[in-house]
């Protein structure tokens, strides 16, 4: 008996993902944000038509108990610390610090309040309040549990080096 030779399957179509918008159920079932094209203003503002400050101040308020005062008074450290610092919501609600570049980002878990340090393997922690993601080349972490507290001057300190790490932005050419 002869065998058959075997058919390929025939090959879907598909293109490029570069030529087909994304698509996001939330963005899709909204009306456009009147305003929405005025220059200066941040893509987290167009979206929900708030700035991040109030996004911030609101999920603080959302967290309430430990959790929110702890998270609340980092933040209040943080912008102490550098006054020109840029409040900014990312990543479908993580409070983001950025000066020249992110500086830091503050979660809440369960247990845990957690300021994540985008470069702050590069950073000197003398009071080695940096004891979450150590293992790793470039982010380090402060997990703050319920009931403890953080030097107040060696966080701003850790903030300070965080900016001057930043450095200026870069000129355009």
């Amino acid at each position: 008996m002869a065998q058959r030779p075997k058919k390929s399957k025939p090959k879907a179509k598909t293109t490029p993902r570069a030529s087909k918008p994304r698509k996001s159920a939330a963005w899709s079932r909204s009306a456009p944000i009147e305003g929405a094209g005025q220059a200066g203003m941040r893509s987290i503002e167009r979206a929900t038509g708030k700035p991040a400050s109030r996004l911030i101040d609101q999920r603080i308020r959302d967290l309430g108990g430990w959790r929110g005062e702890t998270l609340a008074r980092m933040r209040a450290l943080i912008l102490e610390a550098d006054p020109e610092m840029t409040e900014e919501w990312k990543w479908m609600g993580t409070p983001v610090w950025s000066h020249h570049g992110i500086v830091c980002t503050g979660e809440a878990y369960t247990k845990v309040v957690k300021l994540t340090f985008a470069r702050g393997a590069g950073i000197p922690d003398p009071l080695r309040l940096f004891n979450s993601s150590l293992e790793g080349n470039t982010r380090r972490a402060i997990d703050i549990h319920e009931g403890e507290k953080v030097d107040a001057g060696a966080f701003k300190a850790l903030v300070k080096a965080a900016v001057a790490q930043n450095g200026p932005p870069a000129k355009k050419r």
